[in-house]
């Protein structure tokens, strides 16, 4: 029996801390961890602060569509969408175009908790950004755009 463990050269693979993917997904859990907190404050989930956001600049957005500009499943914007309208800060009402879809629109309670609760978040991004000088932000930006790309094959 011939022992063919020494016909190729031991290579240790990175260790997982050394990949750049887990960086990337350490630096994402640290600011969702972060804006989970501040958002903790006013009583809401980074998921829910999320859709006020899109529906501040998109009034009358349908649950599917809210689902694609926040980047959760369906379901889960199903869920955002029933406990935001419980706590009174969004109406959903039949579409004037589909009787079928439900579209949302921001109470006055939710407008006036979308913009403390932007500024409880965009405190949080500031923080990030001044960790970083204006070259660095924009090298940043472009390098994370560039990984986009190339992972959705679009490079």
């Amino acid at each position: 029996m011939t022992d063919h463990s020494t016909d190729h050269p031991a290579t240790t693979p990175p260790d997982v801390h050394d990949r750049l993917g887990h960086a990337i997904k350490r630096a994402e859990q640290a600011l969702i961890a972060e804006k989970t907190r501040v958002l903790r404050t006013v009583d809401l989930t980074v998921p829910q602060y999320v859709a006020l956001l899109v529906l501040q600049q998109s009034s009358g957005s349908s649950g599917a569509q809210l689902a694609r500009a926040c980047m959760v499943t369906p379901q889960t914007m199903t869920t955002v969408l029933a406990n935001l309208e419980a706590k009174g800060l969004i109406t959903r009402e039949t579409s004037s175009v589909h009787q079928k879809v439900l579209v949302a629109r921001l109470t006055r309670t939710g407008r006036a908790l979308t913009k403390k609760a932007d500024a409880l978040a965009r405190g949080v991004e500031q923080r990030l950004a001044d960790a970083l000088d204006p070259a660095e932000r924009a090298q940043l930006r472009a390098l994370l755009e560039r990984a986009t790309a190339a992972l959705r094959g679009t490079d």
